[in-house]
Parts: structure tokens; sequence; C-alpha cells
């Protein structure tokens, strides 16, 4: 791991430094009056003996360097930073690098993910102060290593650098699992609690379009959907997140567990090859997809964790297992009853696939005493899928036929009871 500024005045900092400095920078949030710095360019070179990546910074700032294997990655963290870049700038990529994303990782951090195409050396990384009407620059040199060298490399799997509040250390929080024979403790809550989760998020942006961004469109949907509900009186609506921020798959499990959530909606829009294929589908779970399409979509999503640059290989198969174990099949019921009768109030305001429930793997889906389906809202590779996406009148449309869907649900529900 490096962790330098440009106090140094752009002193290279080799790899034998590593060790020295690693425990000696706590990143931190700035005060809530200080402005946070801003990238506003990034740039990639290719030489003969490295691959150089430049951002381009208002200001120092420190930063930690690691790399991370299948796939190979390398990790930039910084203080939370506010992104001003070029709109061509995620096609810049050369030399080893294959691709890169950024974005806000959890409050106060920030984090750039270099996807590598062979393994690599962190050959020099530094900050340039300003010089000849440039900024600060943020420099990092990349050069082939042996395989060998670059897992020899690799930063010790730890999790003291995970900054976690003390609402987040018990066992049901980290993993979304209770202990043996303990049940949700029962709340004095009148309202029928949902858990809406805008899919993706910070240095996990989706899809795109070119134009949009899949975390985006599923925040603000997710925020109009709130918004439709709240104003009912009869329900409380949390979100897995409310900013453009990073939370992990099984956190987002978490949250809906911890708040005793009734309802889990995750909303995400896909982008694919084929653009003339447009329309909303639903998903619940199944642990065999109910075609190639929808498994290879699960796919996709469930690496969310590993596109934002964290190392899962410590995470046990048996806590994977337990989740998928531990749902219920009266829980994965009660969540395509309500898929069925969502789909048919959802087609009196959208287009939707013929199709339209599926079944998938996801993740998000495995909480274990959580009703939960997932919603793909439509195709941003599709111009009229895309466009109705982005207009506040449709989502607010689709707001109320989801709203609807979630009223017939409580209300058969509670007429089962009586």
């Amino acid at each position: 791991m490096i962790i330098h500024s440009a106090k140094n005045l752009g002193r290279l900092i080799l790899p034998s430094a590593i060790v020295i400095a690693a425990g000696a920078v706590n990143l931190g949030m700035k005060s809530a009056n200080a402005a946070a710095p801003t990238a506003t360019d990034i740039r990639i070179g290719s030489h003969a003996d490295k691959t150089r990546f430049v951002i381009d910074i208002s200001e120092d700032v420190k930063f930690k360097v690691f790399t991370l294997s299948d796939p190979y990655r390398v990790v930039i963290d910084l203080p939370e930073m506010g992104w001003r870049l070029p709109g061509n700038v995620m096609s810049r990529k050369t030399g080893v690098i294959d691709k890169f994303r950024y974005g806000l990782f959890r409050a106060g951090l920030s984090r750039v993910v270099l996807d590598v195409k062979k393994p690599v050396k962190i050959k020099a990384a530094f900050v340039l102060p300003p010089a000849e009407g440039k900024r600060y620059r943020l420099v990092l040199d990349l050069a082939p290593t042996s395989l060998a060298q670059y897992l020899a490399a690799l930063r010790p799997p730890t999790s003291s650098s995970r900054q976690r509040r003390e609402s987040d250390t018990t066992p049901e929080a980290s993993t979304g699992i209770l202990p043996p024979g303990r049940k949700p403790e029962k709340t004095a809550i009148r309202k029928h609690v949902i858990v809406i989760d805008p899919g993706h998020g910070g240095i996990d942006p989706g899809s795109t379009s070119g134009r949009v961004f899949e975390k985006h469109i599923t925040l603000a949907t997710a925020r109009a959907i709130k918004a439709h509900l709240e104003a009912q009186g009869k329900y409380t609506v949390r979100l897995t997140r409310k900013k453009d921020s990073f939370v992990r798959l099984r956190r987002r499990i978490a949250i809906a567990r911890a708040h005793q959530a009734e309802l889990f909606i995750s909303l995400h829009a896909d982008a694919i090859r084929n653009k003339r294929i447009r329309g909303l589908s639903v998903y619940t779970l199944s642990e065999k997809a109910s075609d190639r399409e929808a498994a290879e979509l699960a796919e996709k999503e469930n690496k969310a964790d590993l596109i934002a640059g964290m190392d899962l290989s410590t995470e046990s198969k048996e806590v994977t297992n337990i989740l998928i174990d531990l749902a219920q099949r009266e829980t994965m019921n009660e969540s395509a009853r309500f898929a069925v009768d969502l789909v048919k109030h959802i087609r009196k305001v959208s287009k939707t696939l013929s199709n339209a429930h599926r079944f998938a793997g996801f993740a998000v889906l495995k909480a274990p005493d959580v009703p939960s389906i997932l919603i793909e809202m439509g195709f941003l590779s599709n111009r009229a899928d895309e466009q109705a996406l982005r207009s506040k009148k449709y989502r607010a449309n689709l707001a109320r036929a989801i709203g609807n869907a979630v009223d017939g649900y409580f209300s058969r529900n509670e007429q089962v009871q009586r």
C-alpha cells in the first residue's frame, strides 16, 4: 500500500516505503465548513515501460494505493471528492488499463478502481504541486510484472480499515443473519415498513446509455416512490442509500432487516447489446434463473462488490450458503405473489417484457424473512426506455402503479390475518 501527498514536491514513493507509511495516515473527513477537493480531469498515457494514470485535483490530498486480485485491480482511496470530469473521460484507456470507475465509496472516502489487463506493480505514486498553470496532479505509474510478484505485493486482508458505526457491528447488521432462536423485535410502529433499494451508487455506476448512469435513475425513482408512499400516511419508507454512495449488497439486505421491513423493492435499469429491446420486468428469487438472460443479469449485478474494489476473497462460502438456505419458501411465495400483482398494475402505465415476471439469483433478494422483488425498470440501451426513465412524470406514474400494488399486497395480507 502506498500513502502520500504533495508535501514532498513530487518525490517518488517506491515499494520499499509501503510498510513504513501504511498506518501513518488517517484520511478522515474534512470539517463541515471546508470545501471538498475536486477532480477535474483524468488522463492516461502509455509509455515504453509503464502506463501513467493522472488525476487533476483542486488541492493537495493524501491517498492510498493498493492492488487486488481475481480480477486484477489497482485501487486508489482518496478523501471525499467532488467529480467534475469531462463527458468522455470513461472512454479513456490505454496501456495496461482496461477500464476504470470512480465515486463515493462511503462517507469521507472516495475510490478509484482500475481494472488492469495483466499483473502490474505500482512503480511510483505521488502528487505534483501546481506548476505552469496546472493544478495538483495525482500520478500513478504502473508497470507489468510477474504473477508471483503481483500476488506477493497484494494488500493482506484486513477489516480494521473499514469504518463502522456501533450499530453496524452486531452479527445481524454485518451479515443480515439473526442469532439462532432470536426473532426480530416487535416495534410499536403501526405503519407498514418498506425498504426501497436504489441499485448501484458511488464507485459502482451500473449501466449507462452514454448520457445517464443507472445509479442516478434508480435513486431518482426511489425518491419518487418514497414520496408517493409516505404521502398516503400508511407507510414508513427507508432507502438503502440517500445519495450517490456505494452500499455493499449484503449491507442492503442488513438494512432491510434492521428496519424490520415488510417489503423490499430493489430498483435497476439494465443495458444490453440489442438496442431494440425495451420494457420493464420484475424478478423474484430463484436458485435457478428462468432463462439465460436472467442468469447473466443476476451474475453481473452480484459482482457489484467486486467492481467497487472490495476484497471478497476472505468471505466464506458458508455465509453465502446460509443466506440461500434461509430463503424460506413462504417468503419466496409472498415475493412471487406481490410480483404478479405488481406487473398487472405497471402494465397500465408502462411497457413490459412479454414474460415480465422472472426468476433469478440476485443477492439482494436473499433476505430470509423479507418478501423481496427486483424491478428492472427498462433498458438504458433503448432510447425510448431511457427517455421515459429520465422523465419526472413517468417516474411519478411508475411510483403510483407500485403504490397501488403495495396497497393491494398489504390489504390482502390483513384480510388473511383476520
